[in-house]
């Protein structure tokens, strides 16, 4: 008798692969769902697999001809368990580090663009060493956009944190760089590490504001091999690695003058739920204004595998 298990499976295959991001090794970092042809799903199929893989965020490659794909980038939706979104960046490294394996035409080379629902982002790839895992990638994100400052009160109620718990010298801000984060500027790492907010406080308050989530901030750790230390607690859980929220912070710190112009710093993520990312970030102060905001990280693969639908 066969010790293989036999499941009359059937209906439509569709293949994906898991990998994970902002990760120095396997089994740590952000996982991401990546599914490498999207045709034929709709919304809600797309929608219901997000929530069947439950993670932070599942993709979907939507294949064009290779014309398309360069001059307007690899099209790619990107949903939560609840939602779909314009921009994320673990999706966004992750998806493109995928296709730097697989993709017929872009394998291998040195940048190409994804089209996401806010438009063409480029990401642009190091050549791992010989036996370096998985593959280093770099996304240059839109400007970012300044928005509200908010009341350190309000804020600090909704963390269910004390005012004094987030920092004197700077302001909690709004900023986007296609997806709008609340940057909370934490007293200390002690004030990190106790930070366990609750979304049923957090979201009511959100809500009311031009912010879409909460990233909490603060110095990190001098033997940690950072310089910053993030955590963002959302309706799905603890993120263990946000690379869109990462591209807010380093425009925040840069305008703020709390990380000079062009400096590259490490902020490390995702420690307290056991999944510990390094996130890599920087962005230009020019005439006032901050641009050329770029994140990077490592991808590593880590499973692949078929979902059937009827």
């Amino acid at each position: 008798m066969s010790n293989q298990l036999s499941v009359p499976f059937g209906g439509r295959p569709y293949e994906y692969a898991v990998v994970d991001v902002f990760s120095e090794r396997a089994l740590q970092g952000n996982m991401l769902a990546v599914f490498s042809d999207g045709r034929g799903l709709s919304d809600a199929e797309m929608q219901a697999l997000a929530r069947e893989t439950n993670l932070a965020e599942t993709t979907f490659i939507i294949p064009r001809d290779v014309a398309t794909e360069r001059e307007r980038g690899v099209r790619v939706r990107i949903f939560t368990v609840k939602e779909e979104l314009e921009f994320a960046g673990h999706p966004t490294l992750g998806t493109a580090s995928w296709l730097w394996w697989n993709h017929a035409e872009f394998a291998g080379g040195e940048e190409f663009a994804l089209e996401l629902r806010i438009g063409k982002i480029p990401v642009r790839f190091t050549r791992p060493a010989a036996g370096e895992a998985g593959v280093f990638a770099e996304m240059r994100q839109r400007d970012p956009e300044f928005g509200s400052v908010h009341s350190k009160t309000a804020v600090a109620a909704a963390l269910d944190l004390r005012e004094e718990d987030l920092s004197p010298d700077l302001p909690v801000q709004t900023v986007s760089t296609g997806m709008a984060f609340c940057i909370v500027p934490l007293a200390s790492m002690e004030v990190a590490k106790r930070l366990q907010s609750s979304w049923a406080k957090v979201g009511p308050y959100l809500a009311t504001t031009d912010a879409k989530f909460f990233y909490c901030i603060t110095p990190a750790e001098k033997d940690s091999g950072a310089d910053w230390h993030a955590r963002m607690q959302f309706y799905n859980g603890e993120d263990p690695a946000t690379g869109s929220a990462c591209g807010c912070a380093i425009s925040y710190l840069v305008r703020h003058d709390a990380v000079k112009s062009e400096q590259k710093i490490f902020i490390e993520q995702g420690i307290e739920v056991l999944r510990p990312s390094r996130l890599r970030a920087h962005a230009k102060l020019l005439d006032s204004k901050v641009t050329d905001v770029h994140v990077g990280g490592r991808t590593i693969p880590v499973a692949s595998g078929r979902f059937f639908l009827p």
